[in-house]
């Protein structure tokens, strides 16, 4: 055991003002939100080396950390092992939701009583069987039922936790919610509920639709955010910094920290829109020789895609460059089962596409149940797979594939994509998307494949309003039209936007301005055509402008 004043961040890590806040905190409970590659979960890892090394949770005290996924539940579990030691990291209790409400289930069963009593010998399967089985929903709710009634079932829980950690806390629903007031409420225990600021950066009322606020309510916690992201290169995350010392001063980072010459920012001015479409258009079929993938390209309008990027479309179609507007296929492209389908069709269509094989063995792979193929059963399905589809390349033999690819997958391992799909309801209409966008290819006269590529942006040019980007990272982001007549509304909306815009670039940030931009048709009453340089959000590009990268691949 060492004195907290000693203790230092494991494998060298310097931690950013408010994760430092975070780690070393012994009193009251934290709301901490973070974006992508800000080290959210790093930062809980290092939270439980100091509890555990300096004593601030004493034996025979333990830390329960609860996720929404079970890959995520083990990462953390193994970082804190890596970190502390096994010893140490044998007091660290990892689960998700539903494995923390099963062990209080198996625990103290007896408390349930009436329809929700259970035998020793239950199980978990597809229906609800009175005294027998139980079905995975029912997991959390019955958890709540047991602290509802019992004293005994709260006491212990209470007495065994010294820390709670919530991870991907804004994904939490009413139930849940309800576990950690029923469990931790007003006993003591502190809880840090850590999650992504996906567009809100100040941790404004209503953010994440309005759960970290209920959070500090109710637990009176501190709220914290980070902003540094550390998959960005320095020259970048100079711009990120910049700006957070601005909206919050003491959350920036020293510039020593981040003074290298790494990555590349742009900033390029424009006569008119035409122009602008033209250099950026031009700019990506040199990236394209250069190696670098359509799909790591972003191109963010603030708003109306169809509008202010009609030219640069256009442009692209002219070069024969693909590209997938997201405002076309909505939220579809973001969904785990939708990638999945996508991947595994590209598998069985395609000659060779190691991206989609990696990632379609990360889901394959993970999380092995009885009952579920080996790697070997794996290929032997996907190669017949492949020799069907090859033999009747119809919609309706790829349907049945992408089916029996479901069937062998298992409902627990679909329901482990997304919290989203425990609900048989919300399950169906995204596979009924699913089946219908599909569709739709194979209808289509052009080669299947080709469009197949397109509409699962495995290899082209992503076109998204800033919203729609939130929780996605590309090599190279164009955030189009820095203008106050762009980013308009409130000036805490309009920053948000633009910093939630800049952040998603990890190698190559280019920002640019049109003095003129064409009204088209469908605009309203509001859009003006003579434009200007919004000179504040310029103001933490400028500076940083330059950089080249030598390496443009993934």
């Amino acid at each position: 055991m060492i004195s907290p004043y000693c203790w230092c961040p494991s494998s060298g890590l310097t931690l950013e003002p408010n994760a430092e806040k975070a780690v070393i905190s012994k009193d009251g409970c934290i709301a901490l939100l973070a974006g992508p590659g800000a080290g959210k979960t790093e930062t809980l890892a290092q939270r439980a080396d100091f509890l555990l090394r300096t004593g601030a949770s004493p034996y025979p005290k333990r830390i329960l950390a609860i996720s929404f996924k079970k890959d995520a539940s083990e990462n953390l579990k193994d970082r804190v092992a890596k970190r502390c030691g096994p010893e140490l990291s044998a007091r660290f209790d990892s689960y998700t939701f539903h494995a923390f409400g099963k062990r209080l289930i198996d625990i103290f069963r007896t408390a349930l009583t009436g329809q929700d009593a259970l035998n020793e010998d239950y199980t978990v399967g597809d229906h609800r069987i009175f005294l027998s089985q139980i079905t995975f929903n029912d997991m959390v709710s019955l958890a709540n039922e047991i602290l509802n009634k019992c004293a005994v079932a709260r006491n212990s829980i209470q007495a065994a936790y010294s820390d709670v950690f919530l991870d991907e806390f804004q994904d939490c629903n009413n139930t849940q919610y309800s576990l950690v007031l029923n469990a931790f409420k007003n006993c003591g225990v502190r809880i840090i509920a850590v999650g992504d600021t996906k567009q809100k950066i100040m941790g404004y009322a209503g953010a994440l639709e309005g759960i970290f606020i209920k959070f500090q309510k109710d637990f009176e916690a501190t709220s914290l955010n980070l902003y540094q992201n550390f998959r960005s290169l320095h020259r970048i995350r100079r711009v990120h910094n910049r700006m957070v010392r601005d909206i919050d001063p003491g959350a920036a980072v020293p510039d020593g920290q981040i003074s290298k010459d790494e990555g590349e920012v742009v900033y390029e001015s424009f006569d008119d829109d035409v122009g602008e479409a033209k250099w950026v258009a031009d700019s990506i079929e040199l990236w394209k020789t250069q190696g670098l993938p359509l799909s790591q390209i972003a191109f963010l309008c603030n708003t109306q895609p169809h509008l202010y990027a009609q030219k640069f479309m256009g442009m692209l179609t002219q070069r024969g460059i693909p590209f997938r507007n997201e405002q076309e296929i909505q939220e579809l492209s973001a969904e785990p089962l939708f990638c999945l389908v996508t991947d595994f069709l590209l598998i069985l269509m395609g000659d060779t596409e190691p991206d989609a094989w990696e990632r379609l063995r990360k889901v394959l792979d993970s999380d092995i149940v009885e009952g579920s193929l080996s790697p070997r059963g794996w290929d032997k399905f996907i190669r017949a797979a492949k020799r069907s589809l090859n033999k009747n390349p119809t919609f309706q033999n790829a349907w049945n594939l992408i089916e029996e690819l479901l069937e062998k997958l298992g409902m627990n391992k679909i329901r482990g994509l997304s919290y989203d799909y425990e609900m048989d309801i919300r399950r169906g209409e995204i596979l009924g998307d699913i089946k219908v966008h599909i569709s739709s290819i194979f209808d289509e006269k052009s080669d299947t494949l080709k469009s197949l590529k397109t509409v699962g942006g495995v290899d082209a040019v992503r076109i998204l309003t800033i919203h729609k980007c939130k929780g996605l990272e590309f090599h190279t982001v164009i955030v189009q039209g820095v203008e106050p007549q762009t980013f308009f509304g409130k000036k805490e909306d309009a920053e948000c936007a633009f910093f939630v815009a800049i952040s998603r670039a990890r190698k190559r940030l280019i920002t640019t301005t049109s003095a003129f931009r064409e009204k088209l048709p469908g605009a309203n009453q509001y859009w003006s055509q003579r434009r200007n340089e919004y000179e504040q959000f310029l103001s933490y590009v400028k500076p940083e402008v330059g950089g080249r990268i030598c390496e443009p691949t993934e």
